[in-house]
């Protein structure tokens, strides 16, 4: 009764304000993560109180948690059917570049950071890597929203930041199979430890890249003939799984394996019917339900005394997030030839954070990441401030891009 409750409370007003953030055009993660802190701040204000309603509802525990774990499956799984790697040959070039210095000058930023804020602890080069990774990674929706507003999705620029933003993604999932690892092991490894790294992820990428291109469009064909969308839906659900075990297998997160299972979903592979029956039963299972419950869960586990806990490092941090982003997609962007408007709206629309970021966080914080340092404050207020640097940048990175191109000629 408690659990069901306590899910009950946190599905429906995550629902709320994300339906409320949406109406504000702004992101419904944005809303939900929202609601998550107010949940918490209520409830821990109703304990203080003494009117916490024991035998109605519990905001934690095993079904909160496993709808929470079926949220970050659907995500990823939404997620890499969304992405269509054909698509990304036609702008892969300005695309990659703009995606490397995205990813790789925020990384090292928050690298940089997390090492000079962090206690000397033999966690602290995980827990910076944590930082600089959360900084690496791009939010796809905000950035393709906004250009659909503004009648820019179908240019250059605006064809080249999705190209941009889905390779950032990708290349965040690289890192946090490398992060993974490293949470393993709790330090840095070795040259050979690192190579043994890399193969497997190659080893990884390779056979799932196979199986995605030439096994599972034959079988996904023949299921077709029997139009029934409960069977396609089983075959891709035992991939995604299977997937996720093999990434286990190879010390890597699952997710990874999830993700990779829907990016071979396309509807070259698979067909137009099939592709559009699972993207909207998966949509409808992510947006719908699992991923309101997750992006709440989140927030209730924000603490707000990072604000005051660590003041300077949070600023820092958000800074970062968006100057890293500036500098890292704005000069490749400007090499290739955008004109410096369109190069700095780049990389404000790049600025933006997701679910792939949120993902990480929870699950460094659940592989114990900051357990051993907990009593130091700086490491306790990690966790909340990368969250309130996702949200903060979230709600910014929008209103800056549309601030940009709104005067910006139109490249057709």
């Amino acid at each position: 009764m408690d659990a069901l409750g306590g899910l009950f409370i946190i599905f429906v007003i995550a629902r709320l304000f994300g339906e409320g953030a949406e109406r504000c055009r702004q992101p419904a993660e944005v809303g939900e993560l929202v609601a998550g802190v107010l949940i918490g701040l209520g409830a821990a204000y109703l304990a203080t109180h003494g009117l916490s309603p024991h035998g109605l509802w519990a905001l934690e525990g095993p079904l909160i948690e496993l709808v929470a774990q079926a949220g970050i499956f659907f995500l990823l799984l939404a997620a890499g059917i969304d992405m269509q790697p054909r698509s990304l040959m036609r702008n892969g070039r300005a695309g990659l570049g703009i995606a490397l210095g995205g990813a790789l000058v925020p990384l090292a930023a928050g690298i940089w950071l997390g090492w000079a804020f962090l206690p000397d602890t033999p966690e602290r080069p995980v827990q910076a890597a944590l930082v600089g990774v959360a900084l690496a990674i791009t939010a796809i929706p905000t950035t393709v929203r906004v250009l659909s507003e503004l009648g820019l999705l179908g240019t250059r620029l605006g064809q080249a930041m999705v190209a941009a933003a889905i390779f950032d993604d990708v290349i965040g999932l690289v890192l946090l199979a490398l992060l993974t690892a490293l949470i393993e092991t709790g330090s840095l490894p070795g040259l050979a430890d690192c190579l043994l790294m890399v193969a497997k992820a190659a080893a990884f990428f390779v056979v799932t890249g196979l199986l995605g291109a030439h096994v599972y469009p034959r079988i996904s064909r023949k299921l077709h003939v029997l139009q029934i969308a409960s069977a396609e839906l089983a075959i891709l659900m035992a991939v995604a799984m299977g997937y996720g075990v093999l990434a286990e297998l190879l010390g890597m997160h699952w997710i990874i394996g999830v993700f990779m299972a829907g990016l071979f979903f396309e509807p070259e592979r698979v067909g137009a019917k099939a592709y559009n029956e699972m993207k909207l039963i998966i949509g409808g299972l992510t947006a719908g339900f699992a991923g309101p419950v997750f992006f709440a869960s989140i927030g209730l586990a924000v603490d707000l005394t990072a604000v005051t806990h660590a003041p300077l490092f949070l600023a820092a941090l958000i800074g970062l997030a968006m100057a890293g982003k500036m500098a890292g997609c704005g000069v490749p962007a400007l090499a290739l030839g955008f004109r410096p408007r369109e190069a700095v709206a780049i990389g404000a629309g790049m600025s933006s954070r997701g679910a792939v970021e949120l993902v990480v966080i929870s699950i460094a914080v659940e592989r114990g990441l900051f357990a051993s340092a907990s009593d130091d404050p700086m490491v306790a207020a990690l966790p909340s401030a990368l969250i309130l640097m996702a949200i903060v940048t979230t709600l910014a990175a929008p209103l800056a891009m549309s601030l940009l191109l709104r005067r910006s000629p139109q490249e057709r």
